[in-house]
């Protein structure tokens, strides 16, 4: 946050906007120089006789020596993201996972496939992978470089290598059989403030995504009725010779409304929703890192009772306990750092997002 000094200490004779302040502190945010840069684009539709799906180009410039190469190529679909996620959340139990766009059900295949649906989608991937690559542990994940790097064949051959369904189903089974015993009794305090947070977190950016989501409705319905009136007015002019140029001035201006309010909606659904979104998504994921580290910890509490209460195999049990204490001891240092990390991250997208939103409105309201 910028003091005021630091704020009165610009040059008058430079204006002061929000985005020129906003890029002032990007700097002292910035991580160390990037060696990876990746970028999702060119999606293209494949037909097959059992299905139809889409694939988008994965390009991957970096500087890394643990790449063979500078610079890859490679086509991934949904799924192979889907693949990605899952394998880091089974390798990074309690790090904080960026979000994947929803599979969304469609009442239609027409509405699935479609331009801006596809768009969106594209966007999302990229921004995924991209929070990944920037993180400082799931960056050098040797799945998260073979995902990069992979031709097609070569990574259906690596997902085979992968746990089966039935071990898949098992670690699920024990998950839900862990919650259902009740509550961890020696949660450390960090991590219940943590939670409370999270319900706070999750109650307030559900409602301004809903908010966001009925200020672009109405938008666009005030843009739809506004674009009638325009040419009504150019209509009007040709038979009121006494005010037909007041009438082709208001026609003007009415259009010139409407190029504004078109640009005011673009911002809208590029630069605020998805972010938005995104942390709605994130919600879910922080719940999802919270109980699997109750759980751990879970573990390591039903161990001790089990120790309490038997004389023998003492030896056994504390070797045990050992290992889930050290165990605990590394998911809670993961999660912590990991929540640091991603409150400053959600933090300056927050700030950005709603700097933007406000540079729109003041340049919507000057034109």
């Amino acid at each position: 946050d910028a003091s005021l000094a630091e704020v009165n200490s610009f040059s008058p004779s430079v204006p002061i906007s929000p985005s020129s302040m906003i890029n002032q502190y990007k700097f002292e945010d910035e991580p160390e120089l990037r060696d990876l840069f990746i970028t999702v684009d060119d999606p293209e539709s494949h037909i097959t006789a059992i299905e139809t799906f889409i694939t988008y180009r994965v390009v991957t410039k970096t500087s890394r020596g643990e790449f063979d190469s500078s610079e890859y190529e490679v086509r991934r679909r949904y799924q192979d993201f889907l693949w990605l996620k899952s394998k880091l959340e089974e390798a990074h139990p309690t790090l904080i996972i960026p979000p994947l766009p929803e599979k969304f059900i469609m009442k239609g295949m027409v509405e699935r496939f479609s331009d801006e649906f596809i768009e969106t989608r594209r966007k999302a991937l990229h921004k995924f992978l991209n929070r990944i690559a920037d993180h400082p542990t799931l960056t050098f994940h040797e799945d998260f470089k073979v995902f990069l790097t992979a031709q097609a064949w070569e990574l259906s051959s690596h997902k085979k290598q992968g746990p089966g369904l039935l071990s898949r189903v098992g670690q699920t089974v024990r998950a839900v059989a862990s919650s259902v015993r009740g509550g961890v009794k020696n949660r450390p305090e960090v991590f219940t403030e943590m939670n409370d947070y999270m319900e706070t977190f999750s109650q307030k950016i559900n409602v301004l995504d809903k908010i966001a989501h009925r200020i672009y409705k109405e938008e666009r319905e005030y843009f739809n009725e506004m674009k009638e009136y325009g040419p009504i007015h150019t209509l009007w002019s040709a038979s009121e010779e006494d005010i037909a140029d007041s009438l082709k001035g208001v026609a003007s201006c009415i259009d010139k409304c409407c190029k504004a309010t078109e640009k005011r909606m673009a911002g809208l659904s590029e630069h605020l929703l998805p972010v938005l979104h995104e942390y709605v998504l994130y919600t879910e994921i922080l719940m999802g890192v919270s109980k699997r580290r109750d759980q751990i910890q879970g573990e390591l509490d039903s161990k001790v009772d089990a120790l309490a209460n038997k004389k023998t195999e003492k030896d056994l049990f504390s070797e045990e306990i050992e290992k889930l204490e050290d165990k605990v001891e590394c998911a809670n240092n993961a999660l912590k750092a990991d929540w640091d990390r991603w409150k400053q991250n959600m933090q300056s997208d927050m700030r950005a997002t709603f700097t933007h939103m406000a540079e729109n409105n003041l340049r919507y309201y000057e034109e």
